[in-house]
């Protein structure tokens, strides 16, 4: 008797020990983390955007750093705007230990803080990994 109830309790043992040490694959982090991204402009919420980004983020090769995109966003939610973000079609390629995603995005805005970024881009973003998180360092962006 006291071997069967060591068996199911050594396979429950070992199940339990088997999920808990699953992990998403990086890729899938990664997308995820864009994802976060998109809830975060639809919501104005910068403290997410946040959570995604870097320290040393850049924007369009200097032109925007990390301080500077989460105070638009904060400007937008103070302001009481809204922002809609519909995301393309997804690529994520693995760059050595890094990653790179590739995706369209049309942005429409519900207010007057955003009215000359309204449109159709394309969006290029570096990701890396800062500790056990994905975090994007990088984004080009184009008119589409």
């Amino acid at each position: 008797m006291r071997k069967l109830l060591m068996n199911p309790l050594l396979c429950s043992a070992l199940l339990f020990g088997l999920v808990a040490c699953h992990r998403a694959p990086d890729e899938s982090l990664v997308r995820q983390g864009i994802e976060t991204a998109q809830h975060a402009a639809e919501t104005v919420d910068a403290s997410a955007l946040g959570d995604v980004l870097a320290d040393d983020f850049t924007g369009n090769n200097g032109e925007m750093d990390r301080r500077q995109l989460l105070g638009m966003l904060r400007a937008a939610a103070f302001r009481g705007e809204t922002i809609h973000a519909l995301t393309g079609p997804l690529t994520v390629e693995p760059r050595s230990d890094r990653y790179v995603a590739r995706f369209t995005v049309t942005l429409t805005s519900g207010g007057k803080l955003l009215p000359a970024q309204i449109g159709v881009y394309e969006v290029e973003t570096a990701w890396r990994k800062d500790g056990r998180e994905w975090r994007c360092y990088s984004a080009t962006w184009k008119s589409a």
